[in-house]
C-alpha cells in the first residue's frame, strides 16, 4: 500500500521555489505560472469566457501546455477572442490561419471557433452575457479534493452545460472539454488540499459577484 507520505508527494508537489503546488504543474515554469496566477480564479469577462472555451476546445487531443505555449499567439490569429469580429471571418480567414504555424492548425477546430463567435453573439443577446449563462452550471456543493484521483474529467454540471451548448448549436464543446472549461473559469475550485492557491481561489470566489 502507499504511504501517506508518497500520496501526497505526487499529488501536491513542493517546487524548488518552495511553493506547494498541485501536481500537474510538473517543473515546467508555464504550467506554474498558469497554475499561480489564473487557473480556477472566477472570470465573468466575456471575452475571457470565450477565449478558455475556444482554447479548451482547440486542446481536445493534445495537453494543455501546448495550447498555453500558444496563446499569444491564438490571440493575435482571433483579434483577442473579440468574437463579434471573429464571427465576421471568412473562408480566406479559415484558409490563411490552417497555414499559420504558430497556432494549432487543424481546419475543423479553426471553423468551429468561428462558428461559436456567433453563437456566443446569440447567447449574449439572449442572455444578456455569456457569463450569465455559464455560471448557471455552478455545482450547489463541490468536494474538496484531496488527491488528483478526486478530480474528476466530467461531472453531471459539465455534462449539462456541455448538451445546452450543443443544443444552441456550439461545437467542440464535450462535456470534458465543458469541465476543464469549468476549472479554468473558477466554476469550480480543483486546487488539491495542501495546494497553496486554494485558499486563495477560495477567497476570491467567495468575494466573486454571480452575474
Amino acid at each position: 500500500m502507499e504511504s501517506k507520505r508518497n500520496r501526497k508527494s505526487v499529488d501536491v508537489q513542493i517546487d524548488t521555489d518552495g511553493r506547494a503546488r498541485c501536481w500537474w504543474c510538473g517543473n515546467d515554469h508555464d504550467y506554474q505560472h498558469y497554475h499561480d496566477t489564473e487557473w480556477g480564479e472566477p472570470v465573468a469577462d466575456d471575452r475571457r469566457l470565450f477565449e478558455k472555451i475556444c482554447l479548451e476546445g482547440f486542446q481536445c487531443g493534445l495537453s494543455w501546455l501546448t495550447i498555453l505555449r500558444r496563446r499569444p499567439a491564438f490571440r493575435t490569429a482571433f483579434l483577442d477572442f473579440d468574437f463579434e469580429a471573429v464571427a465576421r471571418y471568412t473562408t480566406a480567414d479559415v484558409n490563411r490561419l490552417v497555414c499559420d504555424e504558430s497556432i494549432i492548425r487543424h481546419r475543423g477546430k479553426i471553423e468551429a471557433a468561428i462558428h461559436n463567435a456567433t453563437r456566443a453573439i446569440e447567447m449574449r443577446d439572449t442572455e444578456g452575457s455569456l457569463a450569465t449563462f455559464f455560471w448557471r452550471f455552478e455545482p450547489a456543493r463541490s468536494p474538496v479534493p484531496k488527491r488528483r484521483d478526486d478530480v474528476p474529467a466530467v461531472t453531471d454540471e459539465s455534462k449539462s452545460l456541455s448538451r445546452e451548448l450543443k443544443r444552441r448549436g456550439w461545437k467542440f464543446v464535450g462535456p470534458t472539454t465543458c469541465y476543464a472549461f469549468m476549472q479554468s473559469m473558477g466554476i469550480v475550485n480543483d486546487h488539491i488540499r495542501g495546494c497553496a492557491d486554494r485558499e486563495r481561489i477560495e477567497q476570491l470566489r467567495s468575494a466573486f459577484t454571480r452575474p
